[in-house]
C-alpha cells in the first residue's frame, strides 16, 4: 500500500480555475529547463498555472539526489544534472514529458498530495487503454505489474511546481540500459505501445492532459505552442 489513494478535485468555476495547456512538440531539454526556472521565479500570485507538454531529443538527467554510479554507459548521449528531486532517468522521442507549472498554495496542495494526483492522473489514463498500473511506496511513479512505465520528479521554489513527469509511450528503450533507472539496479521499463499497439502519442497526450485537470481541479485553456521567452519572464521579475 502507498497511503496515497485520491479522489479527483472538483473543478471550480473555469474563470477561477484554469491553466494554460502548451503542445510544444520536439524540445532540447536545457532550453525547457531554464524556461521552466524563468516562469517560477517570474509569477506573482496572480499568475496562470500552465502545463507543459512536449517531447525531448535524447538525454538523461540526473536528480539532486542522483549519484554518477547509476550512470553505467551513457555513450553519446548527454547527462545533465539538474534541480529537480529524484535520481537519473532517460528523455527521448516518443516519450509523453508534462510539465505542471503550479501554485500548490493557490491549490490547497501539499508535495506529497501533488505527487500522488500526478501518478493517479497517469494510472486512469493507462487505465483508459485497459492497461492496469499502480504505485509504489518509497519510489515514485506508475509501474505496470513490475516494470516502470512513467517516472516522476518534482522541485517546488515559492510555493510553485516545475519539473513534472516523463510517460513512455512509444519510443526506443534502449537507453534504459545504460542507467539504473531511478537508481534502482535492475529496473525494467515497458511503454504504452507494448500493450497498445497502433496509438497515436497525440491522442494519449489529450488523455492524460483531461486526467491531470481532473485531479487538480483545473479547467483547460489551450495557449499558444510556444514557450514563454525567458526574457519577457525576466523584464516581469524585476
Amino acid at each position: 500500500m502507498s497511503g496515497c489513494e485520491v479522489d479527483a478535485v472538483e473543478t471550480a468555476a473555469p474563470a477561477a480555475r484554469q491553466w494554460h495547456v502548451r503542445r510544444l512538440g520536439l524540445q532540447p531539454y536545457r532550453s525547457i529547463w531554464q524556461a521552466m526556472q524563468a516562469y517560477t521565479d517570474a509569477r506573482g500570485a496572480d499568475r496562470a498555472d500552465e502545463l507543459w507538454l512536449l517531447q525531448h531529443p535524447p538525454v538523461f538527467t540526473l536528480g539532486q539526489a542522483g549519484r554518477w554510479e547509476h550512470v553505467l554507459a551513457p555513450g553519446d548521449i548527454e547527462v545533465v544534472p539538474v534541480d529537480r528531486g529524484g535520481q537519473v532517468t532517460y528523455h527521448g522521442p516518443g516519450q509523453i514529458v508534462a510539465y505542471p507549472l503550479i501554485d500548490l498554495r493557490r491549490l490547497g496542495l501539499g508535495v506529497r498530495e501533488l505527487v500522488c494526483r500526478i501518478e493517479q492522473a497517469i494510472i486512469d489514463t493507462l487505465a483508459s487503454y485497459s492497461v492496469s498500473a499502480d504505485r509504489r511506496s518509497g519510489a515514485p511513479g506508475v509501474y505496470v505489474g513490475e516494470k516502470k512505465i512513467a517516472a516522476l520528479g518534482l522541485r517546488v521554489r515559492r510555493g510553485c511546481s516545475f519539473h513534472g513527469l516523463a510517460f513512455n509511450i512509444d519510443m526506443d528503450l534502449e537507453p534504459f540500459a545504460r542507467i539504473n533507472p531511478c537508481g534502482y539496479q535492475g529496473l525494467q521499463v515497458c511503454q504504452l505501445l507494448d500493450f497498445q499497439p497502433g496509438l497515436r502519442l497525440s491522442d494519449v497526450e489529450d488523455r492524460l492532459i483531461e486526467q491531470l485537470s481532473r485531479q487538480l481541479g483545473l479547467s483547460v485553456l489551450p495557449a499558444d505552442p510556444n514557450v514563454p521567452a525567458i526574457s519577457t519572464l525576466e523584464a516581469l521579475h524585476d
